[in-house]
């Protein structure tokens, strides 16, 4: 069985235990911190349950994906046969340089060091090892057991082959792999997020929309075909003749509102005090983990419900 150590046991790394655990890999656990995989460990025992009430074991028990997790006692003992490594510490660069020095140190020669961060560029972190061009990110969208998209972002002297290498694996782990051609600021979901956000901040700060009514904008509107769909795709079919079809009609509406999206709106300023008031008439400060917990089963019952519906997540 093809083993993979995930190092770092927090919020991503339990969730990236998770996933491969259920595609079927063995996981080895590892954090410095005393007690830290154990408690993941107890944390993913809690969610199995959940996952299986939605088929999203692949059809195996709680029992058999929580038995291919293992704890390592040690960071050499996790790197032991891993062919692949999914880092997981703080975002902090001299951390992660650090990280990898050891990890290129005690790996086998040709294993991949991954890391998940959302924001370190991978020439960053590996510009100093010796083999550095077995290193990359596979930045995820936690959690990546029910969000299968992950980015594969490569340094400049990343190899053609470990990011093909990784694409596969995380295919094979029922993953949806971005195999970006280069790396950029921001990756390629965090530079569409922040576009849609800027915008949104813009729209309630020069005062044309509440925040509720953008929320509703993107929830009972684009979202739905969103859920299915990417943008190139969307604009593909609404028009009668695809793609080329659409730019020629619309995009002279694109034009027009352009210029004025150009400006940035200060999230941290005023329009922050009135995005936090309405949100929290809506949601009170008390009540986010019962919705973070009801958001993860609606993502489970989406998730289902698009393998269901033979919905191809892995093209």
């Amino acid at each position: 069985m093809t083993k993979i150590a995930v190092i770092g046991s927090g919020l991503i790394g339990r969730a990236w235990a998770i996933t491969f655990a259920r595609g079927g890999y063995e996981v080895a656990l590892y954090d410095r911190e005393d007690g830290a995989p154990a408690a993941a460990r107890q944390y993913i025992a809690g969610v199995l349950p959940s996952l299986a009430e939605f088929d999203l074991l692949g059809g195996d028990q709680p029992g058999s994906v929580l038995g291919r997790i293992a704890i390592a006692a040690s960071l050499a003992e996790a790197l032991d046969g891993a062919t692949h490594v999914q880092e997981n510490t703080p975002e902090n660069l001299e951390i992660k340089r650090g990280v990898f020095s050891e990890l290129e140190r005690l790996a086998g020669p040709d294993t991949i060091l991954a890391s998940s961060t959302s924001a370190i560029l991978p020439s960053a972190f590996s510009e100093h090892l010796k083999t550095r061009e077995r290193c990359l990110v596979a930045h995820p969208i936690n959690p990546p057991y029910l969000v299968p998209a992950v980015e594969i972002v490569p340094s400049p002297w990343t190899s053609a082959e470990a990011s093909q290498r990784t694409a596969t694996l995380m295919r094979d782990a029922g993953q949806s792999p971005i195999v970006m051609k280069n790396e950029i600021d921001g990756f390629v979901m965090n530079r569409m997020q922040g576009a849609l956000l800027d915008e949104a901040f813009r729209l309630v700060s020069d005062g044309y929309a509440s925040p509720e009514d953008v929320d509703i904008g993107i929830r009972e509107g684009l979202a739905l075909r969103w859920s299915f769909m990417g943008p190139f795709e969307t604009i593909d079919l609404n028009a009668p003749q695809g793609v080329r079809d659409y730019v020629q009609r619309y995009k002279g509406i694109y034009e027009t509102i352009g210029p004025s999206q150009q400006r940035r709106v200060d999230w941290n300023g005023p329009v922050l005090d009135t995005i936090e008031a309405d949100r929290r008439a809506r949601l009170p400060a008390d009540q986010l983990g019962d919705r973070q917990a009801w958001r993860d089963r609606r993502l489970m019952a989406l998730a289902a419900h698009k393998r269901q519906s033979g919905h191809d997540t892995n093209s």
